[in-house]
């Protein structure tokens, strides 16, 4: 990709959550040229990701530090000539159009290119979710259908839509699915939200010691997203992990609790099983027999709808008798699966887009996020707020450069303050609070 510069493209990815930093790295490694120095900034917050939960990813980055937002945003202003050519915003939505003010707000002269988009399947909040987007320099969609919708949304609410760019989820790949004789290996792809309650989500258990018992020579996988104590993009108040340990006779010997990258746990896969996992794409990907759940219903809170028309629906009792889902091919193409190679080409609209935005990049345009003062005045400062901004978007008293001051001896106590402080919040969030809500509920 042609640059201007001598030096290497600085890029920046600012990540909430393990499966976000997994989405940004390697949007960014798919993106920005092959020479690009690559900086992680994982925005602290409860659901910053573990030493383990990195390393299960698998990204390297040149620097990886934590940061909060307006540290972030500081980072920014005091470089000289910007601290970095591309941003990438791999957070939530609210975190996003945060960091978008934020970074409005410092007014620079040669900002950096802003990139957004989504983790994975987007099967709610997408209006929402879009328009808290907007602002990016590109928003990128994961598929042909997913431009057409986000078009739509920004259209429709008379919003700019020339940010939106076609690309595809950047961790598709892997060997083409090939059985193993004597192989016979399920593997359900576990969600920390979805299903939601405790009655579906030992639904789901019992139905896969149900089919290990009925399959004996088949081995059966749930792959967990994370371990007790780890947080992921999503709260997961009620781990399979600690359902099983209350099941009556334990698990079949067949049935096993798996971690790990889910490529690797894909290598050994025969049929892949979720209720609305994206997950479910990877598998598809790699022409590897899937199946998503209906037995708790088609319904948009399970994100199932999402595959109407993709021939993958069934049931447990069908998976039970022997029944292989067989994918339709134009729903596949449409949502970025791409099993014949075309996804070698799938991230050539992106290059060039940032190619080009960085050429004129001491011409970019003011950041202009769709929620204004003006547009949302009671929707965007408790927003920003939450993020330790003003309304202007600029810190919060108290978040300023004055809030990290002191020795280095006092830095490094606050720092430590800090780690101790967040694996307190996050026990208390994943482990006491539910015990306490589950309490309330007898």
């Amino acid at each position: 990709m042609p640059s201007r510069t001598d030096r290497a493209v600085r890029v920046a990815v600012l990540a909430d959550s393990d499966t976000r930093w997994k989405w940004g790295a390697l949007t960014a490694r798919r993106i920005a040229p092959d020479t690009a120095r690559l900086t992680g900034l994982l925005l602290r917050g409860r659901a910053t990701p573990t030493v383990r939960q990195l390393a299960e990813v698998g990204v390297a980055a040149d620097e990886l530090r934590e940061v909060t937002g307006p540290e972030f945003l500081r980072t920014v202003a005091e470089a000289e000539d910007g601290a970095y050519d591309v941003v990438v915003l791999a957070l939530v939505g609210g975190a996003v159009q945060a960091m978008l003010h934020g970074l409005a707000a410092l007014k620079q002269r040669r900002r950096p290119v802003l990139v957004a988009g989504y983790v994975g399947v987007v099967y709610e909040k997408l209006t929402d979710g879009l328009l808290l987007r907007h602002g990016a320099d590109m928003v990128l969609a994961n598929s042909r259908y997913d431009a057409r919708r986000f078009r739509a949304v920004y259209e429709g609410v008379g919003a700019d839509a020339s940010a939106v760019t076609e690309a595809a989820l950047p961790f598709l790949g892997g060997a083409p699915y090939r059985p193993e004789p004597g192989r016979d290996t399920l593997v359900f792809a576990a969600q920390p939200s979805v299903p939601a309650t405790r009655a579906d989500r030992l639904y789901v258990l019992r139905r896969l010691v149900e089919h290990a018992r009925f399959h004996p020579g088949r081995e059966v996988r749930l792959k967990l997203r994370s371990r007790p104590g780890e947080h992921t993009t999503h709260i997961e108040e009620l781990p399979y992990q600690t359902l099983a340990e209350g099941l009556p006779g334990g698990l079949p010997p067949n049935l096993s609790l798996v971690y790990g990258h889910m490529g690797e746990v894909l290598d050994g896969t025969d049929l892949m099983v979720t209720v609305s996992s994206t997950a479910a794409l990877e598998s598809l990907h790699r022409g590897i027999p899937t199946a998503v759940l209906t037995d708790l219903g088609v319904r948009e809170a399970l994100g199932n709808h999402h595959f109407i028309g993709s021939g993958l629906l069934t049931s447990f009792d069908r998976l039970d008798a022997g029944h292989r889902p067989v994918p339709e091919h134009g729903w596949t193409a449409d949502q970025g699966v791409a099993a014949g190679g075309a996804y070698d080409t799938a991230f050539d609209t992106a290059r060039d887009r940032l190619a080009g935005l960085l050429d004129r990049r001491s011409e970019l345009p003011p950041i202009t996020p769709y929620y204004t003062l003006t547009s949302a005045s009671g929707y965007l400062p408790p927003l920003l707020a939450r993020h330790h901004l003003a309304p202007d978007g600029t810190p919060l008293t108290g978040a300023g450069p004055g809030a990290e001051g002191g020795t280095r001896v006092r830095r490094a106590m606050r720092v430590a303050v800090r780690g101790v402080a967040r694996g307190a919040y996050r026990h208390g969030v994943q482990r006491v609070a539910p015990v306490i809500r589950r309490m309330g509920q007898l």
